[in-house]
């Protein structure tokens, strides 16, 4: 087994800095990558198993059923980069298909992606696994050293580029290039617009798992910023805005009300929304603009129920 993990310093300074200006801006707005505490993983993967959130179901299927296509298009790669990791669960069924030599997994989750990771690298005796535990929107930068010589493709799967706006996306992606470096692949997994009602549904599941998610936020700022949220003052609204393409989330001050954060006071007026996530839903030929844009050239694209995979060079 050849496996390294390497945990980035961090986040606790980056947390505090984001969380305070989120809070001093109009509208009141903190980065969704802060859902992701050890709570939050679990939570977010009871989502996945929710009825109403299909997304995850139906990624899975299509790369299930396509994947001798996918692998196909690809060719040889020595190496697959994937950032935003989570359990490594996804990257499995690519790692059977392509055989690399390496796989570099970034997530901001470090002892989550450390475990994922080891366990991934047991299973794959020919396979050197390195996990970075890092900010990789902050740090993606500092992955280059860690990276071996050869074919790279990069591999963002589960729409997690529907969190940034059509500029930082393209940003992003660019960054994706850079780090990759000539003659690398992108394979990224994006959701499609559809009905409103099916994407409403998803981000307000019955079970109310997607709303303990995004009040467990707030409990984790209480934890490690020494703030002190009355969770059960603010409630989980998620909406889609067709106009401009994206769910929105929000969690609802039900009160006017003050509340302190790393020894910081900030006010709610009763009905005042803090947005923790928007999750932006493409038409495939506006993907392959913006990805243009930032440099990588579309070569294939696989679809199943409003869901594509597409792989650019």
């Amino acid at each position: 087994m050849s496996f390294a993990f390497r945990l980035f310093p961090a986040a606790g300074d980056d947390m505090r800095a984001d969380v305070l200006a989120g809070l001093a801006a109009s509208p009141k707005a903190i980065p969704p990558k802060y859902f992701y505490d050890d709570a939050g993983c679990r939570l977010f993967e009871s989502i996945c198993a929710q009825p109403e959130y299909a997304l995850y179901r139906t990624e899975q299927a299509l790369m299930r059923e396509r994947i001798g296509d996918i692998a196909a298009a690809v060719g040889e790669v020595d190496c697959i980069i994937e950032p935003g990791a989570g359990d490594c669960i996804k990257v499995r069924r690519l790692v059977d298909a392509l055989r690399p030599g390496h796989l570099v997994s970034l997530d901001i989750a470090g002892a989550p992606l450390a475990a994922a990771a080891e366990a991934l690298a047991h299973d794959y005796s020919g396979l050197a696994v390195t996990a970075l535990g890092m900010d990789f929107i902050h740090d993606l930068e500092a992955a280059a050293p860690h990276l071996p010589p050869g074919k790279r493709l990069v591999y963002y799967p589960g729409s997690s580029i529907g969190n940034f706006p059509p500029d930082a996306a393209t940003t992003l992606l660019a960054r994706f290039r850079r780090l990759a470096g000539p003659g690398s692949q992108l394979l990224i997994g994006f959701d499609l617009r559809k009905d409103p009602l099916l994407l409403h549904a998803a981000y307000n599941d019955a079970a109310g798992v997607t709303a303990a998610f995004n009040l467990n936020l707030l409990a984790r700022i209480n934890r490690e910023l020494d703030a002190n949220f009355d969770l059960s003052r603010f409630r989980h609204y998620a909406f889609y805005n067709p106009t401009a393409g994206r769910i929105e989330v929000h969690l609802v001050s039900l009160a006017e009300q003050a509340v302190t954060v790393a020894g910081q006071r900030f006010r709610f007026n009763c009905g005042e929304t803090l947005l923790t996530e928007y999750s932006y839903k493409f038409v495939p030929r506006e993907f392959d603009a913006l990805a243009l844009a930032a440099g990588w050239q579309s070569k294939a694209g696989w679809e199943r129920e409003g869901f594509a995979v597409r792989l650019y060079g």
